[in-house]
Parts: C-alpha cells; structure tokens; sequence
C-alpha cells in the first residue's frame, strides 16, 4: 500500500484480525447455541451426550480443512476438539437441568465446610434438594456441631464429608442418634469405619458407604463416578436420591473397596510423591529442569504437582489408614528391583517383558 508505514499496516492488519476473532466468536456463539437445542433433545429422548462418530467426523472435516486453513492437522484438531468439549459441556448442563426435581428431599451436610462438603452441598443443590449445613468451621446458615440439628427426620438424606481422620467418630455420634434418613458416609478409605457400620445394623441406621472418585474441584456438569460399596439395591437408593444423567455408579464390595483404593489412590499418588521427593535429591536446579524438560516429564510434574499442592495431611491419611498400603509398597518395591535388574544387564526380553505388562494394565478400554 502506498504511503503506509509498516507500524501502519502492521496496526491495520490487527485490526482485521480481531474483526475475524468477532466473526469467529459470534459462530461459536451460534454453534453453542445449536448444541443446546441438540442437549434439551438428547434430555428429552434419553439420548447420550457424548457421541462418539458425530466427534470423529467433526475431527475429520478438520484435519481435512488443515492445508486451506494454512495450519497443521494436529493445530486444528486442537481447536476443534475444544469447541467439542465446549458443546459437551453446554449439553451436559442441559440434560442437569432437565432431570431437576423441585420436590425433591431435604439434604443435610456434615462437614459442609470441607471440599468435599462444599462440593456436595452444591450437587445437592443444583438437583433440586434443599440442603441443610453442619460444619465447627460454623459460617452463614451452617449449625457448628450436630448437637444443634434438633430434628434430623425431616432431612432424607445425611452426607458425611467429614475429614478422612475424623469420620469414624463423626460417623459413629450420627448412627447413636438412629436417624431415619438414608446416610452416606464418603470416606476414601472404608476399613476404620467399619465399627460404625457394624453398630448401625444393629440400631437399624441405614448407612452407606460411597466414594466419588474425584476431587472438589470437579464441574458438577461433567460424568462423574461414584463407587457404591453394595449392590444394585444400594445403586438404585443412590440413584433415586441423586438423579443425574451422566453419573457412573460403580458396586464395589465394601471389604475390597480399600485393596481397590490401595492401587487406584495410594499407588497413584505415591508414585507422583516419589518423582518429585526423587528429583528433589538429584542436586539439580529446578529451572534447568523444567528449561530442558521433555514432553513426559513435564506431564509427570503436572501430576506430582497436583497432589503436592494438597493439603500433605490428607495424603498421609490415604496412604497410613489403608490396610492394603504394605502390599502396594511391596509391589513396588519387588517390581523397581526387576527394573533394576533388567537394566542392569540390558537384558532386552525382561525388559520388554516388563513394559508390555505394565502397558497392558494401563491401556485404556471401551466402557460397556
């Protein structure tokens, strides 16, 4: 262009870009809001959100697109799959609201404060259930101790979220004042609760033992999975109780439900505690690390990350209250030494031996 400066025309160009950046939000916009109409029917029929083909021909007509777009394929079926997640999410909030009951029970909270707790109370909430909140960290319509819950009838359900450490006592106070309403206990490690549990038999207390098998940070719009300690009568309570469309309620035996923990939390944790406290000894500096660091190390700190950021106080408990803890570490420690060895002589056979079993336990299967 004549007489323009490149500042100039680097400005106009800008200029032109977020013209397209409005263009392209104003169809995302649209598209979210199709997605929704696509969601309220998904609702209305029945229908799974997540479909499977649908997402691969919308990645397909991506990477298609990748050479007039100018970009790679692996670029553009990024973006895609995030505009995918987006319309998930949008569909899944649909579906949520559609299953809302306006009558459903009353809901109380032990532990209302915690996480766990927060995270349950808004679950609750947002099915529909009038929540009531106990908590000593006290707050805005929250009793400070179960003493000042005068009726726990009126309530249908009782969630105990109490600290891992402190829930056998909690637990054990709630069975003595015999309850009507169906109580779940979610403790990540069941063993020191089963006392309460033998007592509630006896005093008729229906307690159940649950385990949600995510974090409080987790949207209460995406699937989420349960373990149920029992069988389908105790899914189908638990199903009533808390309509949502896309939880998965998984019946684990309450006596393997820790053997079962051992491995999913201890072991998944302890090996992210490991590589961290490991490369804390190396006597390396951190930021060259992380300057240098690979793809796979950086996705292992990210883990390690996570659970270190946490409360070490919960962690502990996962690992120190689980009678399955001995055998994990034993495992581990049997199976570092087979490393050890293999590596140690570069014998190829044990070697492959060894990843081709640890890649079949952890390679990913089509859900039923």
């Amino acid at each position: 262009m004549s007489g323009t400066t490149p500042d100039r025309e680097l400005a106009d160009l800008r200029e032109a870009i977020a013209r397209c950046d409005r263009g392209i939000l104003d169809q995302l916009r649209k598209r979210m809001e199709l997605s929704a109409r696509a969601g309220e029917l998904k609702a209305e029929q029945g229908v799974p959100v997540v479909a499977r083909e649908v997402e691969e021909s919308v990645l397909g007509r991506a990477r298609s697109a990748s050479r007039t777009c100018g970009v790679s394929e692996s670029v553009l079926e990024e973006i895609f799959r995030s505009v995918i997640r987006a319309s998930v999410e949008r569909q899944h909030r649909i579906g949520v609201e559609h299953r809302r009951s306006a009558t459903s029970g009353a809901v109380l909270v032990l532990g209302a404060a915690g996480g766990m707790g927060r995270w349950f109370c808004s679950f609750a909430e947002l099915l529909g259930h009038p929540v009531g909140r106990v908590d000593p960290v006290g707050g805005e319509a929250c009793s400070a101790t179960l003493d000042e819950v005068d009726d726990l009838d009126c309530y249908d359900a009782i969630v105990v979220a109490a600290p891992l450490a402190k829930m056998p006592q909690v637990v054990a106070e709630l069975v003595e004042r015999k309850p009507t309403a169906l109580v779940y206990e979610l403790a990540s490690i069941k063993t020191p609760l089963s006392r309460a549990h033998g007592r509630a038999r006896e005093l008729g207390v229906r307690l159940r033992s649950i385990h949600p098998m995510f974090g409080p940070g987790k949207a209460p719009y995406d699937p989420l999975t349960f373990v149920v300690c029992g069988g389908a009568a105790e899914r189908a309570e638990l199903e009533e109780l808390f309509t949502h469309p896309y939880a998965r309620w998984i019946e684990v035996p309450f006596e393997q439900h820790d053997p079962l923990m051992g491995w999913l939390l201890g072991l998944g944790h302890l090996t992210g505690m490991l590589f961290a406290t490991a490369l804390s000894r190396s006597g390396l500096d951190p930021e060259v690390l992380h300057a240098c660091a690979s793809t796979t190390f950086l996705r292992q700190a990210a883990t390690a990350r996570s659970i270190l950021d946490e409360d070490p106080a919960l962690y502990l408990d996962i690992q120190h209250l689980n009678p399955a803890r001995d055998g994990v570490y034993a495992t581990l420690a049997a199976v570092l030494d087979e490393y050890r060895g293999a590596t140690g002589v570069g014998d190829l056979g044990e070697f492959r031996r060894l990843t081709e079993a640890g890649a079949a336990a952890v390679r990913s299967r089509p859900s039923s």
